[in-house]
C-alpha cells in the first residue's frame, strides 16, 4: 500500500486511493450494513454461548405427523374472523425414544419391564412405545393390557404410583386406525414421580377397559372423557353423561364435532353462530 498522500485536486487519484485506517481510539461512523453485521454477529455469538446443551440421554424417535392444519380455531369453510386464516402448521407426535431415557426413567421403566416379563403379558405385549419428550415419561399401552399395567404401576413397591390424577381424552381426526386416545397422569406420592399413561383406540372401535377398580377417582373422569369424546370404558360401573343431557347428540369435544351455537343479543345486535358468521377469506 502506498503511503503517498493524495492530491485532493486530482478526482482521478482521490477515487483510486485506498480507504486510510482511523488511528486507534478514533471514533468512524459505520454504514448502516456494517451496523447490522455487528448487531447480528453478536445476536449469533450470544445465542451460541447461551444455547441448551444437546440431551445426552432419551434421545427422540422419528417424528409422526399425523395432521395438517390450515386456520385457527378449527374453521375451514369460514367463519374464521381472527385474521389468522393463512396459519398452516403441523400435528406432529414424538416417536419412541432411545435409551437411555435418562434420570430416573429407566430405573421405572426396568422394573415395569420385569415384573411384566416375569409374571404378566410381557413388556412387549403391553407396552406399545416409550416416548421421553420435554422431560415427561409416557407409556403407550395396549388397550388390552391396561389394567395389567396399572395394577403393577400402583402395587409394585419400587414403582408405587399411587395417585391418578384423572383421565382426558385426545382426539386425532387424521391418525388412521387411532383416531381416539385416552390419557391418564399418575404421580407416585412414595417417590416424589409422575408419568402418563396413553391408550389409543380406533374411531370404530373405542373401546377401553376401565381402570375405575385401580384408580377409583377415576369414575367421574372417565364419564366426562365419554361424554365428551365417545370414549366407551368397559367395566365401568355406571358410565354415563356427565356434563351433557342424556339425549345430547355426539361427542361435543371431538374435532369432527360442529361448532354449532346459538345467537346473542348485545346491545340491540344479534351476533349469529360461529359456523354462520361470514368469511373474511
Amino acid at each position: 500500500m502506498s503511503d503517498q498522500p493524495v492530491d485532493p485536486a486530482n478526482p482521478v487519484a482521490a477515487k483510486a486511493a485506498p480507504a486510510q485506517t482511523p488511528p486507534a481510539g478514533r471514533h468512524v461512523d459505520a454504514s448502516p450494513v456494517e451496523r447490522d453485521a455487528v448487531v447480528h454477529a453478536g445476536v449469533e455469538a450470544a445465542q451460541q454461548e447461551h444455547a441448551p446443551a444437546a440431551p445426552e440421554r432419551g434421545g427422540r424417535g422419528a417424528i409422526e405427523v399425523v395432521d395438517v392444519r390450515r386456520g385457527m380455531f378449527g374453521a375451514a369453510d369460514g367463519g374464521d374472523t381472527s385474521g389468522y386464516g393463512g396459519l398452516v402448521r403441523q400435528v406432529a407426535l414424538p416417536g419412541a425414544s432411545e435409551r437411555p431415557y435418562g434420570g430416573w426413567f429407566d430405573e421405572a421403566v426396568d422394573v415395569l419391564a420385569e415384573v411384566l416379563d416375569e409374571g404378566g403379558p410381557g413388556f412387549d405385549a403391553a407396552i406399545e412405545k416409550v416416548v421421553v419428550d420435554r422431560g415427561e415419561l409416557t407409556l403407550h399401552v395396549t388397550p388390552a393390557h391396561l389394567l395389567g399395567v396399572c395394577q403393577v404401576l400402583r402395587d409394585d413397591p419400587d414403582l408405587r404410583f399411587e395417585l391418578s390424577l384423572g383421565v382426558s381424552g385426545v382426539h386425532y381426526p387424521h391418525e388412521s386406525g387411532r383416531e381416539l386416545h385416552s390419557v391418564m397422569h399418575l404421580v407416585s406420592v412414595t417417590h416424589g414421580r409422575r408419568l402418563r399413561v396413553e391408550v389409543a383406540v380406533p374411531d370404530a372401535h373405542p373401546h377401553v377397559p376401565s381402570t375405575v377398580s385401580v384408580y377409583p377417582t377415576n369414575d367421574w373422569h372417565e364419564r366426562e372423557t365419554w361424554d365428551f369424546f365417545g370414549i366407551v370404558f368397559d367395566g365401568h360401573p355406571a358410565l354415563a353423561r356427565i356434563e351433557m343431557p342424556d339425549d345430547w347428540p355426539g361427542h361435543p369435544q371431538r374435532k369432527d364435532y360442529p361448532l354449532g351455537g346459538i345467537p346473542v343479543e348485545y346491545k340491540g345486535a344479534t351476533v349469529p353462530p360461529a359456523d354462520q358468521r361470514r368469511a373474511y377469506s
